[in-house]
């Protein structure tokens, strides 16, 4: 009767590391998924104050040329 109460909670022990395991992945692969979608949300914006960033520095280049050719 031992034996079989011991084996029934060892066998109980293992089933329940194991559904932890499964949940802990399919958290872990659930927090990646969400990090690469923030990382490349993150990027974009960069990408896209980078290039208004070029755009407004391109303006002023071109207003400060033509009126320094509007003084001569």
């Amino acid at each position: 009767m031992k034996k079989l109460f011991l084996g029934l909670l060892v066998a109980a022990f293992t089933l329940s590391i194991y559904s932890c395991r499964e949940t802990t992945e399919e958290n872990v692969e659930t927090d990646i998924e969400r990090t690469e979608e923030d990382i490349e949300s993150g990027l974009e914006e960069t990408g896209n104050e980078i290039e208004q960033a070029g755009e407004e520095a391109e303006q002023e280049i071109e207003e400060e040329v033509n009126e320094t050719d509007d003084v001569q």
